[in-house]
């Protein structure tokens, strides 16, 4: 597919300061989980958590008796939509620029940054209020706008907490999902000037002390900066779904309104709705419903925001759209429940992903937007150790609503990490796999492999390996090897065989 008709924006530019990159300068997948599996509260905070969420979907989405159909439609629904996303994006802009709004066109997160900033100025705001929001997070929008001496404050309450703590997001839906109650307590303590001094890890309490925190934020912001779930061609409608009740008051109180949208977003029609809607609260939150889906199209004088600005950020989306495989990432709806049942997010978290984008569904997504393939030469660079991230045991397909097959991506994204312009990549571990090739492509070199392993194992005792000298050290450094067998499934056929041989039986 053609690349989507991004036009100049409509906004002169401010200077642009690059958003943060941890995937460009930030430590491998193996070299960030080793860290973070040593942490043993964020393990039982997340296993806890996780398992919690997982069982609530489990329960709601068993009440449904269409809802492998639902999920059928919802897949299907978004290949239509990514397979003609140019023509729906200017759709999209036709009817959001009729009914009052103003549509900017970002090619990166640069470019987007400097939009929203130049808007934010416009308007003489030096404080804002923010929506949760993935694609702020993903182009470092809040350092952008602190850089340019304009406070962003999120009003979402996890979000609100990785704010304070100075932390990062480690999960897609819950951000602050690595931090228990008396964590967050003293981030509130610590951090949150007007936190009262007697505030207990009570979640009651650490709800109040954050609404009144945020209540006068409210009332006094003139500028809100919001993403987006999703957006309609045909009406140029927008839509944000939460569970708080802050995106109702960011969204509705303010007189200007901001809105970052990844270009995947959008949707054909309005009807369209009926099935997302009903597929995002049950995947995400474990609800049959959101408590608050608030929509708007364009601008109503005398209700709501009097400005409304629709940024479209592309930041690789039209990249990862040309790979015919990887470009299912793009279907997914962000609503977190591959990493409620995978096995290695549960175990490592989401900030050995170093991404906004976490989890099996982060895996397949962060390296496409980052460029793998394009310009990912080192197969040491973070972006070419996520696909790796994954036991591939397919729970994430399972669970996704809109049925994105992540093994499937995640082996096809590995290959590209280890076959740079075409050509297999020189590494310890491409050697061990072409050698596992020359040994399988022969019956007579397998029979001798075979052999030399049955051999290891009488020598060994069949116990596990935890040791071996390199390269071999590049498995056990993490892993323990496998007991290897005494003896291959060839011989011991064969001995059955004479044994049965011998009573006249068939093996």
């Amino acid at each position: 597919m053609t690349a989507v008709p991004l036009g100049l924006p409509t906004v002169r530019p401010q200077p642009a300061v690059p958003p943060q990159d941890p995937l460009r300068w930030g430590p491998t997948f193996p070299t960030a989980a080793h860290g973070t599996l040593a942490d043993g509260q964020l393990r039982a905070n997340l296993r806890k958590a996780t398992h919690t969420i997982r069982d609530k979907r489990l329960a709601v989405t068993a009440e449904l008796p269409d809802w492998e159909a639902l999920r059928d439609a919802g897949a299907g629904r978004k290949a239509d939509a990514m397979a003609r996303l140019g023509q729906l994006l200017v759709q999209l802009e036709q009817n959001v620029t009729a009914r009052g709004g103003r549509v900017h066109w970002a090619r990166d997160g640069a470019e987007a940054n400097a939009i929203v900033t130049a808007l934010v100025q416009a308007t003489g705001a030096r404080e804002v209020v923010k929506v949760k929001s993935m694609v702020t997070q993903e182009i470092g929008l809040g350092e952008h706008l602190a850089a340019h001496g304009i406070q962003a404050t999120e009003t979402d309450l996890a979000e609100l907490i990785v704010q304070l703590a100075g932390d990062q997001p480690s999960h897609i839906l819950v951000p602050a999902i690595h931090r228990n109650r008396e964590q967050i307590r003293t981030i509130f303590t610590e951090h949150m000037g007007d936190a009262p001094a007697d505030l207990t890890s009570d979640p009651a309490a650490l709800a109040e002390a954050a609404r009144a925190h945020l209540r006068a934020r409210f009332l006094r912001a003139k500028v809100a900066i919001s993403g987006a779930n999703l957006a309609i061609a045909e009406t140029g409608t927008v839509a944000v779904v939460e569970s708080e009740g802050n995106g109702r008051m960011c969204l509705t109180l303010p007189n200007t309104l901001i809105t970052v949208m990844g270009i995947e977003k959008v949707l054909p029609s309005f009807a369209d709705l009926e099935v997302f809607l009903q597929l995002l609260p049950r995947s995400s939150t474990g609800e049959r419903m959101n408590p608050y889906t608030t929509m708007w199209t364009g601008v109503t004088p005398g209700d709501g925001p009097a400005e409304f600005h629709l940024v479209l950020l592309d930041d690789g989306r039209t990249r990862a759209l040309a790979d015919e495989v990887g470009r299912t990432a793009l279907h997914c709806i962000r609503c977190s429940a591959c990493l409620n049942v995978c096995p290695v997010y549960e175990r490592v978290g989401g900030h050995a992903y170093g991404s906004v984008y976490p989890g099996p569904i982060g895996a397949i997504l962060t390296p496409q937007l980052r460029g793998l393939g394009h310009d990912t030469r080192d197969p040491h660079d973070p972006t070419a150790t996520l696909p790796f991230a994954s036991s591939l045991c397919g729970a994430c397909y399972d669970a996704c609503p809109v049925k994105i097959d992540i093994p499937t991506a995640l082996v096809h994204l590995r290959e590209r990490a280890t076959h740079p312009d075409g050509h297999l990549a020189p590494t310890a571990t491409a050697g061990v796999m072409l050698a596992a090739a020359a040994a399988m492509s022969s019956g007579r070199r397998f029979a001798l492999a075979g052999r030399a392993a049955a051999l290891a194992g009488r020598l060994t005792g069949g116990r596990p390996i935890r040791h071996l000298p390199w390269p071999g050290s590049l498995w056990t450094a993490t892993r323990d090897l496998p007991g290897l067998p005494r003896a291959t499934f060839r011989d011991l056929w064969a001995r059955r065989t004479r044994r049965a041989a011998a009573r006249g039986e068939r093996p």
